[in-house]
């Protein structure tokens, strides 16, 4: 992967992660709630807090049927879950973003139409795409144009599929390209998340930073999430909710403030963990290499001028003398002096 930053954070799988919390539209049409997310954001850790821009007449037709799990979300039509939340505007928007400015947070909003793309780039630092935007071609170009660093999920897509988009962001001017292996299940079962896939797209685009965008529900050890940045993922995208509780929408399958703190906290101690890639002892190990090794030893009495035999020798704690690595030079050479029983040889005892 080519050197790639997003502001002053330098993407490079194994170090610290870019963290979006994905608060969507689970402020539920409130400020003051949405307030309230970003601040629970910002405390957990993230690098930014997210929503999503749209109007429920540009981004679904009235017979826009459900994909989700209508268990969680009983709503069965596109269009009527999308009225809900689509009460904000672009001065709404401006005002979260002046308060994530504020308090040290990055704001980001993923756009769902042109509307929200002009309103929305004066305010974010890059794009995100959602993935069931990867073909709309219009609204690729038009983000493209922007020349700012551009985050696709690739959810339900095929390798062609991403191809194509990749192909028309540059052709229209976008030169960062961030890809994030997602599942588009709401929730997605453990057994769908195919961390796997992020190792094809790593093999397929290994110029390009790849990430994730997860929709697993969170365990209490943030596994998933956690496994994802092991495989490699540099971006890590998952929904944010201030009660996982709640019903309906993205509530259920998002993690709360006490999910991404413990998700830090597992990359803070693996990064201690994994250390250097180059073998070789530590200075910690040097004790033991020293005490634990063993040395060739004496078995039993011997006799100046005798020669060593396998009877006369054994291997034992510590690494004090002769190394069994020197084992078949020692076989055959004489002694100069008595031994006794449990002596650790050394070369001066040898002629």
């Amino acid at each position: 992967m080519t050197k790639f930053s997003l502001g002053e954070h330098v993407l490079a799988p194994l170090t610290r992660p870019y963290v979006i919390a994905e608060i969507g539209v689970n402020h539920e049409g409130s400020l003051d709630q949405a307030f309230r997310l970003i601040d629970l954001c910002k405390e957990g850790g993230a690098d930014a807090a997210k929503f999503q821009t749209y109007k429920a007449s540009r981004i679904a037709s009235k017979n826009s049927p459900a994909y989700w799990d209508t268990k969680k979300e009983p709503t069965e039509s596109q269009h009527k879950l999308f009225q809900k939340y689509d009460v904000f505007g672009s001065k709404e928007y401006q005002t979260l973003a002046e308060h994530c400015r504020n308090i040290g947070i990055q704001f980001l909003s993923t756009p769902f139409d042109s509307d929200a793309v002009e309103f929305l780039d004066p305010l974010v630092p890059f794009h995100k795409i959602a993935s069931a935007d990867i073909t709309n071609i219009p609204l690729l170009r038009q983000i493209a144009k922007k020349q700012k660093p551009v985050l696709i999920s690739t959810g339900a897509s095929t390798l062609g599929e991403i191809d194509s988009a990749i192909s028309t962001l540059h052709q229209d001017g976008c030169e960062k390209i961030i890809l994030l292996h997602c599942i588009l299940n709401y929730p997605c079962p453990n057994k769908n998340a195919n961390l796997n896939m992020i190792d094809g797209l790593i093999r397929a685009y290994p110029e390009l930073p790849i990430g994730y965008s997860d929709h697993t529900q969170p365990d209490k050890s943030m596994t998933i999430l956690t496994a994802a940045w092991l495989k490699g993922a540099t971006i890590l995208e998952k929904h944010f909710t201030h009660d996982k509780t709640l019903p309906g929408n993205d509530h259920y399958h998002a993690m709360d403030v006490n999910d991404l703190r413990r998700f830090r906290n597992n990359v803070a101690l693996l990064l201690d963990a994994l250390g250097v890639d180059d073998k070789a002892p530590l200075p910690d190990e040097m004790p033991a290499r020293k005490n634990a090794r063993r040395s060739i030893v004496i078995d039993q009495p011997i006799k100046a001028g005798q020669e060593l035999t396998k009877v006369h020798l054994t291997c034992k704690r510590p690494a004090h003398g002769i190394s069994p690595l020197h084992w078949d030079d020692v076989i055959g050479q004489r002694v100069n002096k008595d031994l006794e029983d449990d002596h650790i040889l050394q070369w001066d005892d040898l002629n």
